[in-house]
């Protein structure tokens, strides 16, 4: 049976993709990252506030945390800086601690914060059919897919961009 039934149009094709509108600040409640200190894996989130109170949103302060050698740092400030250099590694906007979650390409840098921005570039990469969102929509635009550079976006190199993905899966394992 076909994953779409002719009474069911919106139901999901294995090769099609629809924007999530989702934006970088989406992925931000959790970023794993290279500790400064040991070069193991570390974990970046909002720092606890005082009790029974909750601050949403992303600017407020972050705890870095590593297991392996027991380093944790705290920004007091909740802000941010996206830092990016198109041809080297990215890091967090938090601490700018490099991202555990990248690799390098001959065309550049995959990246993700967390393990799902990490689905989202896999599901959007292998989809052969790509719906962006209409030009004539008002909601959000700038996404984390309509920023992908261009060489991420072309077939030809989907299977390098998809080993890539699994490359850097294999390193949270």
């Amino acid at each position: 049976m076909s994953p779409i039934c002719p009474t069911n149009r919106t139901a999901t094709h294995p090769h099609r993709f629809r924007d999530p509108r989702r934006t970088r600040l989406d992925f931000l409640d959790s970023v794993l990252v290279r500790c400064p200190d040991c070069d193991e894996a570390a974990h970046v989130a909002p720092a606890p506030g005082p009790p029974g109170e909750r601050t949403p949103g992303v600017y407020v302060p972050r705890r870095l945390i590593c297991r392996g050698c027991g380093t944790a740092k705290e920004s007091r400030r909740g802000g941010m800086t996206f830092r990016r250099d198109p041809h080297g590694s990215a890091g967090d906007p938090f601490f700018g601690a490099r991202l555990w979650l990248q690799t390098e390409t001959r065309h550049g840098w995959v990246w993700a914060y967390n393990l799902e921005h990490l689905d989202l570039l896999k599901r959007f990469v292998r989809a052969s059919l790509r719906e962006g969102i209409p030009w004539d929509d008002h909601g959000r635009k700038m996404t984390v897919v309509a920023r992908l550079p261009a060489w991420m976006q072309q077939a030809k190199n989907r299977d390098e961009v998809l080993r890539a993905i699994a490359r850097i899966h294999a390193t949270v394992l």
